[in-house]
């Protein structure tokens, strides 16, 4: 059997870096036809990417690959295997107690939204001055119809003085609200209240309730909920279900308070564990997924391609800037929040014809513990430890300015977590800004809500992306070392074909002082050129 170990790797490597999760489902076919004679197929590697098969083939010959098929498989056999402790009905049990969130959203939810704010200016506390409670309410509503089935019955602002109170609102208030869920009740079927706050303590959840006869959500239930519904990939899924556990915990409070203390609700022994259950079984397979990310980074190391993450605030247009700049039709962007959940590699090139990948990512949101994006943390290292990093802002919406602060305060700690608190190592990378939307814009941005160094673009209408490739190129250059040269080689010689193969040519010219001689321009780094010099001066 040890003679088959080359085809089987070769066998997998022709799976495509997207669908390793998935490979597991491929291997009795590729085992039942073991007797028949196999034939080459070329490895897809990242979309986009045309791989060499004289690369795969050198890596065969040496054995270079034989851990990272051994690591792959573990990985694939062990979530395949552990991936159905998340459909636990106990867990499901206290989550929806704990959330009111439910697995089944395809009954219909008529919400009424609640957009709470502090009335007077000077008390608001880590709110940006440039937001304002319309664009709150605004984007509360975009959430509830991000979830399919689900209309907004009525969404209205409510001033407060403080978000603090343990009611939330005032009596005065209550009697309001009381009257308005009445008429809403005569008029519609009202199914459900949406208090958007980051998240709401047991007691406020608990007192509005039973005030209101209504299961009452915060904007962390919200967002899970959206998320349960996108995320379709294991990796994904695991992410998801470890975002949960940190709210639940602390909605919980120990049992041994009395009754009439108690701020939260009681867990029993046997739910309590439950979730420590899951948390250590999700903690194990993240875990895994961090090590099979680190893998396929030391593959793209290995094989030099430069790596370009682009971030951005959800629905700013992160995917639609890939494919215009990729070209690629599998992409199908959605005008929805929270649209993409898994960080996914797609190929492009450079003016220099520099083969680079682009890396798709999660997008942030205001208003929500950061804790909850730093349960992505697993595929968002990705981003954190790329090349570059292009942030996508929306410039046609009213609070671009805020959600830009927003995602680089994000990306700063997070990128503390991902260097394990070291401040020596957790810079990060050179960012571009981008102004994505001025199709939309009626009028132009003013300046002081424009950058004059970012980029102003149109990813649907593509206009704006040939400068924004030439910035792309020159920091992509200058973060890994790479250098524009011209190079005199022998026409057809094996230098000509040696620099095709490990270079980016931009072009190529006959040498008017040699006529057997071409002049070659190329994107080459410093490890690459001395190889060059070491083979063939």
């Amino acid at each position: 059997m040890k003679s088959l170990g080359p085809l089987l790797r070769l066998a997998r490597a022709a799976v495509p870096l997207h669908l390793a999760r998935s490979a597991c489902p491929l291997r009795p076919a590729v085992v039942g036809v073991l007797h028949a004679r196999f034939k080459y197929t070329q490895h897809q590697g990242v979309k986009g990417i045309k791989n060499r098969k004289s690369f795969f083939e050198a890596q065969m010959q040496a054995g270079q690959q034989s851990d990272a098929d051994e690591a792959d498989e573990e990985r694939t056999n062990g979530i395949q295997a552990d991936m159905r402790f998340l459909d636990d009905r106990a867990y499901d049990e206290v989550a929806g107690g704990a959330m009111r969130i439910s697995r089944d959203i395809a009954s219909a939810q008529h919400v009424l939204i609640l957009q709470p704010y502090v009335k007077w200016s000077a008390k608001r506390k880590d709110m940006p001055s440039d937001v304002r409670p319309e664009d709150q309410l605004a984007e509360a509503s975009a959430l509830i119809h991000s979830l399919p089935n689900w209309q907004v019955a009525k969404a209205l602002k409510v001033p407060l003085e403080s978000l603090e109170r343990k009611t939330l609102f005032g009596s005065g208030k209550m009697l309001e609200l009381k009257a308005l869920i009445a008429d809403l009740r005569q008029e519609k079927h009202l199914t459900c209240l949406f208090v958007s706050k980051g998240t709401l303590s047991f007691a406020q959840k608990r007192f509005l309730e039973a005030e209101f006869r209504l299961p009452v959500m915060d904007r962390y239930s919200v967002v899970i909920q959206i998320l349960r519904l996108h995320a379709t990939t294991a990796e994904a899924r695991l992410q998801v279900a470890m975002a949960e556990l940190p709210y639940i915990w602390s909605q919980a409070k120990d049992a041994s308070v009395t009754q009439t203390r108690r701020q939260g609700y009681a867990l029993t022994d046997l739910q309590k564990e439950i979730l420590r259950t899951r948390e250590r079984k999700l903690r194990a397979e993240l875990d895994r997924v961090r090590r099979q990310r680190q893998l396929l980074r030391q593959k793209r190391k290995q094989q030099n391609y430069p790596i370009v993450a682009v971030v951005g605030y959800t629905n700013a247009g992160k995917t639609s800037l890939i494919k215009a700049l990729t070209v690629e039709d599998a992409l199908q962007p959605r005008n929805q929040l929270f649209a993409t959940l898994d960080v996914t590699a797609h190929g492009g090139q450079l003016p220099c014809n520099l083969q680079v990948i682009y890396m798709d990512t999660v997008g942030f949101m205001s208003d929500l513990p950061t804790g909850l994006f730093e349960c992505f943390v697993a595929t968002l290292e990705d981003a954190m430890l790329a090349d570059v990093i292009v942030h996508v802002q929306d410039l046609s919406h009213p609070c671009h300015v805020a959600q830009r602060t927003h995602v680089e305060s994000t990306l700063r700690s997070l990128a503390f977590n991902v260097s394990g608190g070291d401040p020596a190592t957790s810079q990060l990378p050179p960012i571009i800004n981008v102004y994505n939307k001025c199709d939309l814009l009626s009028q132009p941005a003013s300046d002081a809500d424009s950058d004059a160094a970012a980029h102003h673009i149109s990813a649907r209408a593509q206009t704006g992306l040939e400068p924004l490739l030439a910035d792309i190129e020159e920091q992509i250059l200058a973060a890994t070392g790479r250098r524009k040269l011209q190079m005199r080689v022998p026409s057809g010689g094996p230098e000509m074909a040696w620099l095709y193969k490990n270079a980016a040519v931009v072009d190529t010219v006959a040498d008017e002082a040699y006529p057997n001689r071409l002049m070659m321009h190329v994107v080459i780094s410093q490890r690459t050129l001395d190889q060059f010099k070491r083979q063939f001066l």
